[in-house]
């Protein structure tokens, strides 16, 4: 294994947003891989608590039209904001694929939920990082219904089972900025 080339991917990869994106479609093949990538993720008793939902072509229209009654219904329209509304329509139809994040909830509920919130999130990564290796956009968003009832109705979660955000992805143009970090030495402490 070129351990060299795993830390630059891990170094390199960046959040790159839907506004970025050229509409040149992402082949399905590099999003299964993702996907089957994701399968890999670390997860405690072999729960596999991931679970995701594809939106391309037009279901992207379904899921922005989605978005989009979720925040007429939630908001008061004295506090509408049209760019918002217009935003989330936007960046979805910007996008060649998002992807709905969910997390199943073990039925005995054994595993520690957060462990299993944990466990999508490393899936998670792991996608990040093969669109990363694709040189493909992604960006994890928990905006829109992701922490709201509608979000858990429209996707028939059950009452434990969460929906945890959107990964939109897409091809884009240019160059990635370089990241910024403050040292890790800054943020451990060996005990020995």
């Amino acid at each position: 294994m070129d351990t060299t080339a795993v830390n630059h991917l891990i170094a390199s990869r960046r959040s790159v947003f839907p506004k970025q994106y050229n509409k040149v479609l992402v082949p399905d093949s590099i999003i299964h891989q993702m996907l089957e990538n994701a399968n890999w993720a670390p997860n405690h008793g072999h729960t596999e608590p991931w679970r995701f939902v594809v939106f391309t072509g037009t279901g992207l229209h379904r899921l922005a039209d989605f978005f989009q009654s979720v925040y007429l219904g939630s908001v008061a329209p004295e506090h509408f904001l049209k760019g918002k509304y217009e935003k989330q329509r936007n960046n979805i139809m910007q996008s060649s694929h998002v992807i709905a994040i969910l997390m199943k909830r073990q039925e005995t509920e054994k595993i520690p939920e957060v462990e299993e919130v944990c466990a999508v999130a490393c899936a998670v990564q792991n996608m990040l990082l093969t669109a990363a290796a694709y040189n493909i956009g992604c960006y994890w968003s928990t905006g829109g219904p992701t922490f709201k009832p509608e979000g858990k109705a429209f996707f028939n979660l059950d009452e434990n089972d969460k929906l945890l955000g959107f990964l939109y992805v897409g091809n884009f143009d240019g160059d990635l900025p370089l990241g910024n970090r403050k040292p890790i030495v800054d943020k451990i402490r060996w005990e020995r």
